[in-house]
């Protein structure tokens, strides 16, 4: 299947941080699905209930507190608008070993290919000093094409990263001319093939 043919959908866990004896448990999630016939569409955001305690750390990222959680669902009860959002689409994130792992709660899901914008952005630019998805979009000069979707929201808000990870994915392949090619191509990145694209 070709990049052009392929609809994708970015998907980011904020979460309750890690504690000793504990296991991370999601409080957010946000997605945003993108095409290249389209642009963005379908941006969605949700808490999530948990009753395990947000760590002062996470708190200090996020800003998420037990109050903002007290009416949340809890994920079993957002399968279906999960599903609906991911399945048929090449799943995207910056760095997806989180949200791979939050989605182990729905075994055999079968979501995929995954994209790593992490992966591709080191692949892209290796001269850059830092490859975090905030650092890449100010040096890239992404952060006000990503407020303009998103307004009213910010870095470590899951809807706000899963959107500044679309618009990066939309950087690359439009900086790299990679519309008409393989979707291997960022499941795989060659940049030796991506610079001769490039030109």
């Amino acid at each position: 299947m070709r990049i052009s043919e392929t609809t994708f959908t970015a998907i980011d866990f904020e979460s309750a941080g890690t504690a000793p004896g504990k296991t991370d448990a999601p409080v957010q999630i946000g997605t945003c699905t993108w095409n290249t016939e389209q642009g963005v569409s379908d941006t969605w955001i949700s808490y999530i209930h948990t009753i395990q305690d947000i760590t002062w750390s996470a708190q200090k990222v996020h800003g998420i507190t037990h109050v903002d959680l007290r009416d949340a669902p809890k994920l079993m009860l957002l399968w279906p608008k999960i599903k609906r959002r991911l399945k048929g689409c090449a799943v995207v994130a910056h760095g997806h070993g989180t949200e791979k792992r939050f989605l182990h709660a729905f075994p055999g899901h079968g979501f995929g290919p995954w994209i790593d914008t992490l992966q591709l952005s080191r692949a892209a630019w290796p001269e850059l000093p830092s490859h975090s998805l905030g650092d890449l979009c100010v040096a890239l000069e992404l952060e006000d094409k990503v407020s303009e979707i998103v307004p009213e929201k910010t870095w470590h808000d899951a809807l706000y990263d899963a959107v500044a990870s679309i618009i990066l994915l939309e950087k690359i392949i439009a900086d790299f001319a990679l519309t008409n090619e393989p979707l291997s191509h960022l499941e795989n990145p060659d940049t030796r093939i991506w610079h001769k694209l490039r030109g």
